[in-house]
């Protein structure tokens, strides 16, 4: 199968993860994707290691990232480099880099500069908190868009400190505005031949992903999100909405109706609880209701009862349960990736084309390990 971006070359400058996330998706689409990175120890991602976990001497979160990309070694601060990079810029459809600002400038790859040598280039930029204003030269970094946005306020319970999610999800969410940026000025390219200059930052994207509970706040008389003293899942969500506990695990409840509720949980209590403002005003109550009966029986006996009258639940799974679903088996989301040292157990791509799973057994390149050849292929044709 032709994957739809084959044929596009893609020169990625970025480290860490919300810029090489973009890359790692448009190279799953199909284009070719080419890291340069500084000889020898190439991006900075190499040497984060998770859990100290540490794969063909580069971190396992680098191989996740950057599987199915290519490197070219080149130090931008080298005249010689600098113009073999240039080089590399007239022959290619998108540019990307997460430096901060004025890093590019100084180094002569600005997007005025780049678009007089390639007009139709997509250029693309990732910062921590964009290019104006007093926030602009702090550091990029996950935790830290979450701390400054709102989100810790969102999760844990009323007496909970503010408790950031557990994964990166600003720089997730930053990654995927980018690649949606990108692809739109490739389509508006197509349509015109007009390049484009692509810009997202950690903090914008942050705040777009709470879009839900900040207009429910700017709307609601500016009131700040009062979190449940125990089991909800979102503060603006009444109940049953949560996460409760049973006799041997966890169950999750969705949205629904308080007085079929109570039908299935033999809680007479519930019915009085007609509509969504009575159920959000004693939401505290009606939480601890629920709680006490789901914890009498196991989560299996629960999911067929309730399943059963389509009410809206999910038992909550950790990932060993998870590989052990047919669920999550028939999705095929595994995969493993190699190189000549190195093999890895990761992801593939979640998105289909013409109903084929998109998979990549290329793992992360060694630093350098493409510039021969794409010397040859592409600045010596």
């Amino acid at each position: 199968m032709m994957r739809p971006l084959e044929g596009l070359v893609v020169l990625e400058f970025c480290q860490y993860l919300a810029g090489p996330w973009a890359g790692l998706r448009l190279a799953d689409m199909g284009a070719q994707v080419i890291k340069v990175e500084r000889p020898g120890t190439g991006e900075a991602c190499r040497s984060l290691a998770t859990k100290n976990l540490m794969v063909g001497g580069d971190s396992l979160v680098f191989h996740t990232i950057n599987r199915g990309k290519q490197s070219f070694a080149a130090n931008l601060k080298d005249p010689d480099d600098l113009q073999q990079v240039k080089r590399l810029v007239k022959r290619a459809d998108v540019m990307t880099h997460n430096f901060r600002p004025g890093v590019m400038e100084k180094l002569g790859l600005d997007y005025d500069v780049v678009r007089q040598l390639n007009p139709r280039i997509v250029y693309g930029e990732v910062s921590g908190y964009g290019k104006e204003g007093p926030w602009r030269d702090k550091p990029g970094q996950d935790l830290l868009a979450q701390s400054m946005t709102g989100l810790m306020y969102l999760n844990g319970r009323r007496d909970s400190p503010p408790v950031p999610i557990g994964v990166a999800a600003a720089d997730a969410i930053c990654g995927v505005h980018f690649a949606q940026g990108l692809l739109a000025a490739l389509v508006r390219r197509g349509k015109t031949g007009q390049g484009a200059l692509v810009e997202v930052s950690l903090v914008e994207s942050t705040i777009d992903m709470q879009f839900e509970a900040l207009t429910t706040y700017l709307n609601d008389g500016q009131r700040l999100p009062n979190r449940s003293h125990g089991f909800a899942a979102h503060p603006y969500q009444g109940p049953p909405y949560g996460v409760y506990p049973t006799a041997d695990g966890y169950l999750a409840l969705a949205m629904g109706s308080l007085p079929k509720l109570a039908v299935q949980l033999q809680l007479p209590q519930l019915r009085q609880y007609v509509d969504s403002r009575s159920g959000f005003q004693h939401a505290d109550q009606i939480r601890d209701l629920i709680a006490d009966r789901l914890a009498r029986h196991r989560t299996a006996d629960w999911l067929e009862q309730l399943e059963a009258a389509d009410v809206w639940c999910a038992e909550v799974l950790t990932y060993e349960q998870l590989r052990q679903r047919d669920g999550y088996r028939v999705l095929q989301m595994e995969q493993q990736v190699q190189r000549e040292n190195a093999s890895v157990r990761t992801l593939r791509c979640p998105i289909r084309i013409d109903g084929q799973r998109l998979f990549c057994d290329s793992a992360a390149p060694v630093v350098g390990a493409d510039t021969d050849t794409l010397t040859r292929e592409l600045l010596n044709a």
